[in-house]
């Protein structure tokens, strides 16, 4: 009996080790040859909030300020079925310390958004982004990336800062996201 009340009092306690054991999606395809890897480092974000460009464009500044609130921005792009199996999954076990914002569900292709609540209710820590099936729904043509045509599966975008939900419907709306004009009406 008291060799299992050890046991069991061991595994609770080396059970907040393996939720850090597995290793966040973007660290563990980041060198990955099937992937497309994007990772803006908060610097790169530091550096664009102190260049002060002037911008007399309503819309260019709104990009600016929003560009200015963010801290990271991660993206990972595939057509590999088994790293689109393993992102979905992360995403799955990620998403119960987010709130799920919308679904959009279109000719094969899911996408989902995800934010952890910031200071106000227009105001989010973090954006996930998950879309699913894309190929379905580019109809196999896939996309031109230097010269070579490639088929896209699976995609998601990681953004963390102060961010505007606001700036950030019109930023998916103008980068054509599927879902991205319901965000402002959603929030």
């Amino acid at each position: 009996m008291k060799n299992r009340l050890i046991v069991l009092v061991m595994a609770i306690m080396l059970l907040p080790f393996t939720g850090m054991a597995q290793k966040d999606i973007f660290e563990k395809y980041n060198d990955n040859a099937d992937v497309t890897y994007v990772s803006i480092k908060p610097k790169m974000f530091q550096m664009i909030a102190k260049m002060g460009i002037n911008v007399d464009d309503e819309e260019a500044q709104a990009y600016m300020d929003m560009i200015k609130s963010i801290t990271s921005f991660k993206t990972i792009v595939t057509d590999n079925k088994s790293i689109s199996s393993d992102i979905s999954k992360w995403v799955s076990s990620r998403s119960s310390s987010l709130e799920e914002l919308m679904q959009v569900k279109d000719d094969g292709t899911d996408v989902k958004f995800y934010v952890k609540e910031g200071k106000d209710a227009d105001h989010v820590k973090e954006l996930l982004i998950f879309v699913n099936g894309v190929d379905k729904a580019m109809k196999g043509k896939g996309v031109e990336i230097n010269g070579e045509n490639r088929k896209i599966e699976t995609v998601v975008v990681s953004l963390t800062g102060n961010i505007d939900l606001n700036e950030i419907s019109k930023l998916t709306d103008k980068m054509n996201i599927p879902g991205g004009k319901h965000l402002e009406k959603n929030k």
